[in-house]
């Protein structure tokens, strides 16, 4: 059995990671190969920069902290945020991440995870899908999903008036805005484009540190080939193993346990490894 992987997130803005709560209050955390360094020390498995700044004009910033982190560390890294082009792609792997994160752009032209797949190889695509829970849809697709007349396409929709089951729905744009696509039959659809890895973040767990939505995490694992990261909701160590064991997920992101000092990595990984999950110590 593959080891599971535990990964920290660090939000980054212009050159600093930042620690707030939506993206409000933001404070500052100090130097991304700095915070890299400590985790890669720790143990953690891989890392994630999520790039919040993700504008064309500060994209270099990003890219120089990628370069730095890989000069220090050996853990893979994964960047996300703003990737809208095979060129963004290009460049970041050029300066040293190993996989990028990519949400927005997927949804607006699905065949960019497909191209990226097929130019870069499937291990370095990651799809971020951030799902809310939803019982009813009552409002359209929004206007940027220009695919949603296509063949088949709006079979990934999410039915009106849906009373059977709850299901999740895909939100875009740092999760501002509802897309009315249902994030199974996505994460089925990104699968087949190549996507190597999803990265699903539970938006009504996220910064609850209640615990990771487990029907959520295990519905998707299920129903896929590839691995999947929980994301949304760690607040202590049994919530780690609950994502693992009960949700089937492949690996655990978490930030805030981890930032504050909670817990450390390897205080993390003895207990899911005295719980009878298979890490690497």
């Amino acid at each position: 059995m593959l080891a599971k992987r535990i990964i920290p997130c660090l939000d980054v803005k212009d050159g600093r990671v930042v620690k707030g709560v939506s993206f409000v209050n933001l404070k500052d955390a100090g130097d991304p190969v700095e915070n890299a360094k400590f985790y890669d020390e720790q143990g953690a498995d891989e890392l994630i920069f999520l790039d919040i700044t993700a504008s064309h004009e500060k994209r270099n910033i990003i890219i120089d902290v990628v370069m730095r982190t890989a000069e220090e560390v050996f853990m893979p890294l994964t960047v996300g945020g703003g990737i809208k082009t095979i060129k963004d792609i290009r460049t970041l792997l050029k300066a040293g991440c190993d996989k990028v994160s990519i949400n927005t752009a997927a949804v607006k032209n699905p065949d960019f995870i497909r191209e990226a797949s097929e130019r870069f190889g499937s291990q370095c695509i990651v799809v971020a899908i951030d799902a809310k829970r939803v019982i009813k849809r009552y409002k359209d697709f929004h206007p940027f999903v220009l695919w949603a007349n296509k063949p088949k396409m709006s079979e990934l929709f999410i039915p009106f008036n849906l009373k059977s089951k709850v299901t999740w729905e895909i939100y875009t744009h740092g999760g501002r805005k509802p897309t009315g696509i249902d994030a199974l039959k996505w994460s089925k659809y990104m699968g087949a484009l190549g996507a190597g890895e999803i990265m699903l973040t539970s938006m009504d767990k996220d910064g609850t540190k209640d615990g990771y939505d487990i029907e959520l995490t295990k519905t998707i694992s299920e129903a896929v080939s590839i691995p999947v990261i929980a994301s949304g909701g760690a607040g202590n160590l049994e919530h780690l193993y609950e994502a693992l064991a009960d949700g089937k997920a492949d690996a655990v992101l978490a930030a805030s346990i981890f930032h504050y000092r909670e817990y450390t990595i390897k205080e993390a990984k003895e207990y899911l490894k005295s719980r009878g999950v298979p890490v690497r110590l």
